[in-house]
């Protein structure tokens, strides 16, 4: 629910204590409560500590990626000077999602396709952020996504997987993953890839 929260557009809403784990015992009204309902247990656990790590570098990855946090709403619409769309949804074959895909109660994963190439302030030019890769598992079982090819891309490499919150997945040996790779997205989770840029071509040399 965190990753959800601060991977999406828009301003995160967090309340002191939710970064390790602080619940108010299910009350989500208890500014009247002058007890431990509402109370800040500060003093660290093993659990609340881990969590702590895991939403620093949720912070960390909206701060570092433009697309995650945009000025402007997202219209998926078809840019025809860019050859894009700045958003893109995706189901688990890797395809677009159609209309009526929508309407299926029992489609529960699904992928958005934050392409970087648009720029994040709307101007009719390319732009040079990120293109990012998310992907939702409400479905209590394993929900086999298929990684798109994106163009301008090479690969898919990983960053978050909430399934494995302690592995430092943004560094260099990140675990590399190629178009059409059948990503095992757990029950109930959230997978978050980066777009590798193609190689630049190298020209033969002149004889």
């Amino acid at each position: 629910m965190l990753a959800t929260l601060l991977l999406s557009q828009g301003t995160p809403m967090i309340l002191a204590g939710d970064e390790f784990g602080r619940t108010q015992r299910g009350n989500n009204n208890g500014y009247c409560q002058d007890n431990e309902v509402s109370w800040v247990d500060w003093s660290p656990s093993d659990t609340g500590e881990a969590l702590t790590r895991f939403v620093t570098r949720l912070a960390d990855l909206r701060r570092k990626y433009a697309v995650l946090r945009q000025s402007r709403f997202l219209d998926a619409q078809w840019h025809e000077a860019l050859g894009t769309k700045d958003s893109t949804w995706l189901n688990p074959t890797g395809a677009e999602m159609k209309p009526e895909e929508w309407k299926n109660g029992a489609a529960k994963c699904l992928g958005l396709l934050l392409d970087g190439r648009v720029h994040t302030n709307g101007i009719r030019r390319r732009g040079s952020e990120a293109t990012l890769l998310l992907i939702l598992n409400a479905h209590h079982d394993v929900v086999v996504f298929t990684l798109p090819k994106v163009a301008s891309g090479r690969d898919w490499m990983r960053l978050v997987d909430t399934n494995l919150p302690e592995a430092d997945d943004d560094a260099e040996d990140a675990p590399r993953l190629a178009f059409g790779h059948r990503y095992e997205v757990t029950g109930r989770s959230l997978v978050l890839l980066l777009l590798r840029p193609a190689r630049p071509r190298r020209d033969p040399p002149q004889r």
